[in-house]
């Protein structure tokens, strides 16, 4: 009997974790929004492995920044991309991933995962979520709930690449319907995240591509980079925020001559920080 208990027990067990991972979305290439069209899948795309960087698809804001310039009227669709949660995708998901493989231990999958909040349950696959362009993001209450479950029940949310009071006035829109009750603070230096890898104590803001082509580093009114964050109640950062700087940008350019390594030396090791605190707190 305790035998065949046993047995019904591990069948149980294996049941299960096929279910967790037939219920995983497939990998899928989405149009970015970038103006570049030579992003190669690697060779090794589909192995199968312990980390994957997970971006994070959100509906576009109806008075986005990229909106205006880029002409969004509604006619794009946000589920096929092509709108904000896709700047910098993929290249500089792929860049990153590859300077974790590189950097640390962490057995990295090549290629990125795209996660819609409104795909059921299939956020909670993936522990470690990054988005940009966040002065364009519009959640649902829908969505604002299961992100809001997600990182309380241990998810890390990653949010980049939003510049000034405006941009940021369009961003707290969707995060206070995440966390109506908690505060987003300024990250002391000495918190671990900045020091689980590379101790960063010596933070500067990270410039886009973009900006230094038009010879600044930042845009609006975002002349200051900051570092925020949402912790838990066990004093766990669940949210970590890069505002006034492009931290995608120094992945995505990294093989550039034309960008300062300076920057995405920094850029790689706020990530790198990043995916091991998510991993070990």
């Amino acid at each position: 009997m305790k035998r065949y208990r046993s047995v019904l027990g591990l069948c149980a067990g294996v049941a299960l974790l096929l279910g967790t991972v037939y219920a995983q979305r497939e990998f899928r290439v989405y149009r970015s929004m970038e103006p570049y069209d030579d992003v190669q899948l690697p060779p090794d795309w589909h192995e199968k492995t312990e980390w994957i960087f997970a971006r994070l698809m959100y509906p576009q804001h109806p008075h986005a920044r990229f909106g205006r310039y880029y002409g969004y009227r509604g006619s794009f669709n946000w589920l096929e991309g092509g709108t904000s949660w896709s700047q910098d995708y993929p290249r500089a998901d792929r860049h990153f991933a590859l300077a974790l493989r590189r950097l640390t231990r962490v057995n990295v999958r090549s290629v990125e995962q795209p996660v819609n909040l409104d795909d059921g349950d299939d956020v909670y696959n993936w522990p470690w979520l990054a988005a940009g362009e966040m002065g364009d993001w519009k959640l649902t209450d829908a969505q604002a709930k299961k992100l809001r479950d997600y990182l309380l029940r241990g998810g890390f949310l990653m949010l980049d690449d939003f510049w000034g009071t405006e941009e940021w006035d369009r961003f707290e829109e969707s995060m206070r319907l995440v966390f109506p009750d908690r505060a987003i603070v300024e990250i002391d230096g000495a918190d671990s995240i900045f020091h689980t890898v590379y101790d960063l104590d010596d933070r500067y803001q990270v410039p886009g591509e973009w900006a230094l082509r038009r010879g600044t580093t930042y845009r609006n009114d975002g002349s200051v980079a900051h570092w925020r964050g949402i912790y838990d109640d066990r004093g766990r950062l669940m949210v970590a925020m890069d505002f006034n700087s492009d931290v995608g940008d120094s992945w995505e350019w990294a093989d550039d001559p034309e960008y300062p390594e300076k920057y995405s030396a920094l850029g790689i090791r706020i990530g790198v920080d990043y995916v091991i605190y998510s991993m070990t707190h």
